[in-house]
């Protein structure tokens, strides 16, 4: 980080650290009293909620992750013109980004920097997301799920060799809830 940025940001905390001091509460009544607005668009300038999620996208890449998907999960027999981790990992980008069913892809498919972000001419919309999921039979989710965890154990194993001698779970309050019935596996 070059040293405007720095500033910058410092600046910043220091404008908050004086507004939320509580020992000058000062003005008047109600403190939501804005009136003046202005907005612009900048030229240059974008921004995306999920800022994150082209970081996840490359370490998606460099675990090989999506490769493994595409070997392992057969739902399609030709890709027109997406491919079994195009769907899972739309899937998967989409709960990253605040999404909570599958409708919300939609806003996905219309944000510009989102798109950008994960090097996509475009993503598979709703309709399409669901043909997928209608697709995937148990074995198909077994596979998935083996593809994720020889995934985690390859991340493991570049861990030093204290990674597995204590486990921490740090959890917070973030639920993902499906609203999706429940398909049940064959006897």
């Amino acid at each position: 980080m070059n040293a405007k940025i720095r500033q910058q940001l410092a600046a910043r905390k220091r404008r908050i650290k004086k507004r939320l001091d509580k020992t000058k509460l000062g003005g008047g009544c109600p403190m939501l009293s804005a009136s003046n607005i202005h907005y612009e668009i900048a030229d240059r300038t974008r921004a995306i909620s999920a800022g994150g999620i082209g970081m996840i996208h490359r370490m998606v890449r460099q675990l090989g992750l999506d490769e493994a998907i595409n070997q392992s999960v057969n739902v399609f027999k030709i890709y027109l013109p997406y491919t079994e981790s195009d769907h899972v990992l739309n899937i998967a980008y989409n709960l990253l980004a605040g999404g909570t069913c599958l409708e919300h892809l939609e806003l996905r498919r219309n944000d510009e920097v989102y798109l950008d972000a994960l090097g996509a001419k475009r993503i598979p919309d709703p309709t399409m997301a669901g043909d997928f999921c209608r697709r995937f039979t148990w074995q198909e989710i077994e596979r998935l799920m083996d593809v994720f965890n020889q995934t985690r154990l390859k991340v493991w194993k570049q861990q030093g060799p204290d990674f597995l001698a204590e486990a921490i779970i740090d959890a917070d309050g973030t639920m993902v809830e499906t609203t999706g019935e429940c398909r049940q596996r064959p006897l």
